[in-house]
């Protein structure tokens, strides 16, 4: 075979014919295809070649632009198109548009999308019908353009627009607030009406922003809002409603009652965008706040009536039953009350009412309930209490108080009160029962007498009416000489000298015989008489150590017991202890003075100035039953303590490797440390002393030495000791 390599790689005619025919018939199938694709859709469809000339099109565009098919069959160009629309006046009032841009555009299309840019746009034919044109350049310089019908939604969206105003412009007119919230973006719109009812106006733009609004809700309403909101939010509520309060421009607060409703949702059902009102309501608030007040109040003295009363006894019989509390229930009568009302008038009883009520609230604590029950009688709940035996300071505080002269412009008024009390739950449960039983108690008192208290308790009454009784006594024990002090010895556990000792008071009634301190003390303390009696038993102890000093030991020390109540009541004629001392030529060092931990409690002034005095005057103090009560280092530390007494509850099972040997190891390593000596009350056995010694306690005080005896015993006992 011979032949050029050009001429084996040429493919034969037959290959070439089959290729094109091939080519042909895949062409024609895509332009069926495509054509059946423009028949199908509902867009209209024109494409312009880069001459701008028409090169496909389909039935729908002649059909939406009323041209003739044989027209765009000729492929006419954009200004023949152009010319056609405005010959026939299909452009109606639209036409200076296309005579504008009958050059570079067809349809009232822009020229910029002939500059490669996609153009929209709406255009109104002759026919009244809305066409979205969209057109797009592309890179040959072509041009797809596409006609559709949108007029249905068109007019849809302006009958919502013209029902939105008609509805703003309604819900304008009866006074409300309108607000518009597109919740994805947290965008908000406001009406003008809103925003005068605030005070603000259209400058305020940031209210629009993202939670903005929010912002100006009361912090104590906002939680509920929420909660609201994201109940409508979740289908929980068909709508959404809520009251708070909103901040105004000025900084005032509003009521405001805010309705709304989710008017569309995205697929997955959040809500997109949320229309509501917002209603002033400030007025009705404080109408029904002032409505509220009155029925629950009392109007002249402003404490709660009998209603909130019995609302607030229901509220704490609830909490006693359920934390294991007793409650008292008062009920007091101020006595001679008509007398005042009759003689001085009606303004003057109810300045006196006032001034009682406020009394009263200053004798009780915050969480306690005063209130006023009509006329003169008023009522007090006292809650969280462990037993009555408390009780009595705080009746003894109020009569007092109601016992005291009224200054009622130009007249000075004595009154007084009966006060009858019940106690929950020994006496009863119910609420009237309580109340009747108060009722009853508060007659007896004024039965017996008036200015005084009575319970309805049978034992209760007794042992106050022996605390009465006692009361009375005591203003005479000091006077007739009833009181008797003795001395118990402090013993120096290391060596077992004595050279200390304590005062301790006792009282030899005339009838009851000899009677506790822990009865009269406290009843000395609440009716302030202890200022006389504490002042007597340090004169007494200062006699006897000044003897003692002469006698046993010149560094002999008493020490003196001085209750809260001595340094809360201090009087302004009592000598200072110090003063007193220097006058008997006696140094401060001779007396020690007792206090409680409770005592250290106290953060007034005057507290820490009378410990300030006894320290300057050389008197020392001891801190008694250490342990017991409110122990803290930072009071150790605060104030000039020199000696810690022990308290005999952790004396009295001492044994080897026990808790409390633990304990007062404990508490003397820690004194010693912070330079201070240590005494250990209430030994009783060897064994005791022995323990305490070997853990380096300084003293020992308790019957295993001596009971506290009379001044003669004592020095019997000191001499029995050194024989």
């Amino acid at each position: 075979m011979t032949g050029s390599a050009a001429d084996l790689s040429a493919p034969a005619p037959l290959e070439t014919e089959t290729a094109l025919r091939q080519l042909n018939a895949s062409l024609l199938e895509k332009a069926r295809l495509l054509q059946s694709t423009l028949s199908s859709i509902s867009q209209g469809i024109l494409v312009f070649d880069a001459q701008g000339r028409v090169t496909i099109f389909n039935a729908r565009a002649c059909e939406l632009l009323a041209l003739p098919e044989s027209l765009l069959a000729s492929h006419p160009s954009v200004q023949a198109l152009a010319s056609y629309q405005v010959e026939r006046g299909d452009f109606g009032q639209n036409a200076e548009l296309v005579d504008l841009h009958a050059r570079h555009c067809v349809l009232g299309v822009a020229s910029g999308a002939q500059d490669g840019l996609p153009f929209h746009y709406l255009r109104v034919t002759t026919a009244g019908r809305t066409l979205e044109v969209n057109t797009q350049a592309l890179p040959d310089g072509s041009m797809v353009r596409t006609f559709a019908d949108v007029t249905d939604l068109v007019q849809a969206q302006a009958t919502l627009q013209k029902n939105e105003e008609r509805w703003t412009l309604a819900l304008e007119s009866s006074g409300d607030g309108v607000w518009d919230w597109h919740v994805q973006s947290g965008v908000e719109f406001y009406s003008k009406r809103l925003l005068e009812i605030l005070g603000y106006d259209a400058s305020d733009v940031h209210l629009q922003a993202r939670g903005e609004f929010d912002k100006l809700i009361h912090p104590d309403d906002l939680a509920q809002l929420l909660r609201a909101r994201q109940d409508h939010f979740d289908g929980r509520a068909k709508s959404y409603s809520d009251e708070h309060r909103v901040r105004c421009k000025d900084g005032s607060w509003k009521w405001m009652l805010s309705r709304g409703m989710v008017i569309s949702r995205d697929a997955q059902g959040l809500p997109l965008r949320m229309i509501g009102t917002h209603t002033d309501v400030t007025d009705r608030k404080r109408a029904e706040v002032l409505i509220w007040q009155q029925a629950h109040f009392d109007p002249l003295t402003g404490l709660p009536n009998r209603n909130m009363l019995h609302d607030r006894m229901a509220q704490e019989l609830k909490r006693s039953k359920r934390d294991g509390f007793q409650l008292a229930v008062l009920f007091i009568d101020l006595d001679h009350f008509k007398e005042v009302n009759d003689s001085l008038g009606h303004d003057s009883g109810d300045r006196l009412l006032v001034e009682a009520a406020r009394r009263i609230c200053a004798c009780v604590r915050e969480s306690d309930t005063v209130a006023r029950m009509g006329g003169d009688e008023f009522a007090v709940i006292l809650t969280e209490l462990l037993d009555g035996s408390n009780l009595e300071g705080i009746l003894q505080k109020m009569l007092q108080a109601l016992e005291a002269v009224f200054e009622l412009d130009k007249d000075r008024v004595f009154v007084s009160a009966s006060i009858g009390v019940t106690l929950y739950p020994l006496d009863a449960s119910a609420i009237e029962d309580l109340f009747k039983n108060a009722d009853q108690a508060m007659y007896v008192a004024k039965g017996a007498g008036r200015n005084r208290f009575s319970f309805f308790t049978p034992a209760l009454q007794e042992a106050a009416q022996n605390r009465v009784r006692l009361t009375n006594d005591l203003h005479d024990g000091l006077v007739k000489e009833q009181f008797r002090v003795l001395y118990q010895p402090i013993v120096e556990l290391a060596s077992g000298a004595v050279h200390k000792a304590e005062a301790l008071i006792r009282w030899h009634h005339p009838t009851r015989g000899l009677i506790s301190p822990a009865d009269f003390i406290p009843i000395a303390e609440s009716t302030g008489l202890i200022v006389d009696i504490g002042e007597w038993v340090f004169q007494q102890a200062s006699r006897q150590v000044q003897a003692w000093r002469l006698r046993l030991d010149p560094d002999f020390q008493i020490s003196v017991n001085k209750s809260p109540a001595q340094f809360q009541r201090r009087g302004k004629s009592k000598t200072p202890w110090a003063q007193q001392l220097q006058a008997m030529g006696l140094p401060g060092s001779s007396i020690v003075v007792e206090i409680t931990e409770g005592l250290l409690l106290d953060t007034s002034a005057s507290v820490a100035d009378q410990l300030l005095e006894l320290h300057d005057g050389g008197i020392q103090v001891s801190l008694d039953d250490f342990g017991t009560g409110y122990s803290s280092l930072s009071y150790l530390q605060r104030f000039d303590i020199d000696f810690v007494k022990i308290d005999q509850s952790f004396v009295r099972y001492l044994i080897p490797d026990s808790t409390d040997l633990t304990l007062c190891q404990a508490i003397i390593a820690m004194a010693h440390a912070l330079g201070m000596k240590v005494i250990a009350e209430g030994v009783e056995t060897a064994q005791q002393r022995d323990l305490l010694a070997a853990a380096g306690c300084d003293y020992g005080q308790g019957y295993l030495f001596s009971r506290p005896i009379a001044a003669t015993d004592f020095e019997a006992f000191l001499s029995a000791r050194q024989t």
